[in-house]
């Protein structure tokens, strides 16, 4: 059998298997408290993280200052509570403008 083949099933059966141990453990595993509030603020951090690394960064170096101007607006408007499509088009508009003036 193809190498490749072998480890797309061996993909395959892991992920299958970390979405089944989910339901299979669901009430018989306690997670202490604690554990709980570590792991929420970890995925918290991993999350800002990426968002950090996405908007500053583009093939190893700084991306300018229009993209993290756009992540920056919207940011603030998801804050706000403004609307998925009104978030997504005020970031987009600001990065967009700002390329446009010059600001790169």
């Amino acid at each position: 059998m193809n190498p490749t083949v072998v480890m797309m099933l061996a993909l395959a059966v892991g992920t299958y298997a970390f979405r089944l141990v989910g339901p299979v453990l669901h009430g018989r595993v306690e997670i202490p408290p604690r554990a709980q509030e570590l792991l929420s603020a970890g995925a918290i951090v991993l999350l800002a993280a990426l968002l950090a690394t996405g908007a500053l960064t583009e093939g190893g170096g700084f991306a300018g200052w229009a993209r993290p101007a756009g992540v920056l607006v919207g940011g603030v408007l998801a804050w706000r509570r403004a609307p998925f499509v009104a978030v997504v088009l005020g970031a987009a508009g600001t990065a967009a403008v700002l390329r446009a003036v010059g600001v790169a």
